[in-house]
């Protein structure tokens, strides 16, 4: 077993899967395991991967259920830490890891002396500019605008290659499942860096193949995306609560631009989307999901494909 595990997330989108694996297994100068989570894709996402998980270093799990990326990502590293890999490299399945990506994460993690709670890789989008959705936060409410040093401190960042060491999952818990989708890797990566000092790593490079590079903007998004909001602006109600005086008064800042950029910009819907915001920051008012650790002395097995009712009478 690699000291490593890669987790990656998918979920009906085995032709980007399928590339993301071929990075991951022609990393140079290190390696990795690769644990594939799989939230009970219909597209032929298993078999596809027939011939990849003849590999040892490959292992499929499909959950059985579509947890979303929240739910997945909780999902893999709880079994990742069980496993007993000291650390564990998370990522979408859209996340094109450059052939050095991890070398330069283990090396950051030698030279740091594993004095850091988490490392990020800087994302580039697809014509090879700064991924927008991705950029790191320097501080609470401030992205990134320059990688001009080596180990650029950090305390917000994404789940596109997200390295972080099993003991400090241990220490601050799983990512909160139960946002299923948005701010699972914002609330996370703050939890974290709130303990640790964190970094993002400069020289560490992935791309990110996302549809466009633009951030998520509700006064223009699709209608039929609109759920997805409420669930983001509950979901960042737990996140920036947390932060005090501060956190509120920017939270407050924030959503009161949000409601004005809907009503200057939208091109349909305007009430529809301020419901969204409205109601999802009602939602967060009254939610209190709690964080769930990683059981003292699990052990488990990293070589072999369950599915969830297969891990459940395992685990019983």
């Amino acid at each position: 077993m690699n000291r490593t595990a890669a987790v990656v997330v998918t979920y009906n989108r085995k032709e980007l899967l399928l590339e993301n694996m071929y990075c991951l297994m022609n990393q140079q100068d290190a390696e990795c395991d690769i644990m594939i989570i799989d939230n009970a894709s219909t597209d032929g996402t298993e078999e596809a991967l027939a011939e990849l998980r003849k590999d040892p270093r490959v292992n499929y799990i499909n959950t059985g259920a579509n947890l979303g990326g929240a739910g997945g990502f909780s999902f893999g590293i709880k079994k990742a830490v069980e496993a007993g890999y000291e650390f564990v490299w998370i990522m979408d399945d859209d996340c094109m890891p450059a052939k050095h990506c991890l070398a330069r994460l283990l090396k950051a993690d030698e030279e740091l002396e594993g004095n850091y709670g988490f490392l990020s890789s800087r994302v580039m989008w697809k014509d090879r500019k700064p991924c927008i959705m991705n950029l790191q936060r320097e501080k609470l409410t401030k992205p990134v605008e320059k990688f001009d040093v080596r180990f650029v401190p950090v305390v917000i960042a994404s789940f596109v290659s997200f390295f972080v060491k099993a003991d400090v999952v241990k220490d601050v818990g799983l990512p909160i499942k139960e946002f299923f989708i948005w701010t699972d890797d914002w609330e996370y990566s703050r939890r974290i860096s709130r303990k640790y000092p964190c970094y993002a790593i400069s020289d560490s490079v992935v791309m990110h193949k996302s549809p466009q590079n633009v951030g998520a903007n509700i006064h223009e998004d699709d209608m039929e995306r609109m759920p997805r909001y409420r669930m983001r602006y509950r979901n960042e109600v737990v996140l920036y609560r947390r932060e005090g005086l501060k956190g509120w008064g920017y939270e407050c800042i924030r959503l009161g631009g949000h409601v004005v950029r809907i009503i200057m910009k939208a091109p349909d819907h305007k009430l529809t989307r301020i419901k969204q915001v409205v109601l999802g920051t009602k939602d967060g008012l009254f939610f209190h999901p709690p964080v769930e650790y990683v059981e003292a002395g699990a052990d488990e097995s990293s070589g072999d494909s369950m599915n969830s009712k297969e891990q459940e009478a395992a685990e019983a």
